[in-house]
């Protein structure tokens, strides 16, 4: 149950795949080739998991903050980003990476080495402590987690950052608007009887159409200064909706001539339509 001696094991299965792998000839044998690739990901992906285990146990306050991973692109935030994160610094210092521009390549490679020298200090300082003191850390090995929690954060912002347009403070303060606004929606909604408890709970699929619905409206009419207000321009509201400022206009002064019976009635109805 030692996460040390847990590392040990899943580090020497890292060992013997890269040893398999470096032994082999790829072009003679190509399929055996990918098999080992594919052995040598999920070794690696194990041996991060336990490491990332062994981090939140031995330096939990003294962790880098991970706050830049909200301006990621959602389809980014995934399980094996990590992995992914080492794999590319691999491939910077092979120099086979073509994803990345060469500016961006040559600012990379000094933090793509720094990091996987780091990892190898890691792997090195935690087998020893295995075959130590497997239950203990002492001072040296919490410096050592620091410094690679520290380079593998920068890397991962750096390396992310070159490939695709992060999320400025703008995007994420109106994300918070958008969500800001579903909320009361929500609340609203429940208040005059739209919605039950009951369907939010038991995650209703008609309410992936009705909560949008009733955003919209509540968004032009009774929470204009929000996410959707178009007193902003186009390029100043969030990219859900800029690409609809003319129909939104159009929809607005639409319910402006509503009653509040005849708004009722069509929220009401916007409910229940699929």
């Amino acid at each position: 149950p030692r996460l040390l001696s847990q590392f040990f094991f899943a580090d020497e299965r890292v060992t013997r795949v890269v040893a398999e792998i470096n032994g082999l000839d790829a072009e003679l044998d190509p399929q055996q080739y990918l098999v080992l690739l594919n052995q040598l990901h999920l070794s690696q992906s194990h041996l991060l998991a336990v490491l990332e285990r062994i981090m939140e146990e031995c330096i939990p306050t003294q962790r880098h903050s991970r706050d830049y991973l909200v301006k990621f692109p959602e389809e980014l935030l995934v399980d094996n980003l990590g992995n992914h994160m080492l794999f590319a610094a691999e491939c910077l210092l092979a120099g086979t990476f073509a994803e990345v521009e060469e500016a961006d390549r040559a600012q990379l490679r000094p933090q793509a080495r720094n990091l996987l020298c780091s990892l190898e200090l890691v792997r090195t300082v935690l087998r020893e402590q295995s075959l130590s003191q497997p239950s203990s850390y002492p001072e040296p090995v919490r410096a050592v987690l620091v410094q690679f929690d520290r380079l593998f954060a920068e890397f991962e912002l750096s390396y992310v950052s070159s490939l695709v347009a992060v999320k400025s403070p703008e995007d994420i303060y109106r994300q918070q608007e958008i969500i800001v606004l579903f909320c009361e929606t929500v609340e609203r909604a429940l208040h005059l009887g739209y919605l039950t408890q009951e369907m939010i709970d038991g995650y209703e699929p008609l309410l992936m159409f009705t909560i949008p619905r009733l955003a919209i409206i509540g968004g032009l009419l009774i929470y204009p200064e929000g996410p959707l207000s178009l007193e902003r321009s186009p390029e100043e509201m969030s990219r859900i909706f800029s690409p609809f400022y003319n129909l939104l206009k159009k929809i607005r002064d639409l319910l402006r001539v509503l009653s509040v019976e005849e708004l009722f009635l069509l929220e009401r109805s916007l409910c229940t339509a699929e």
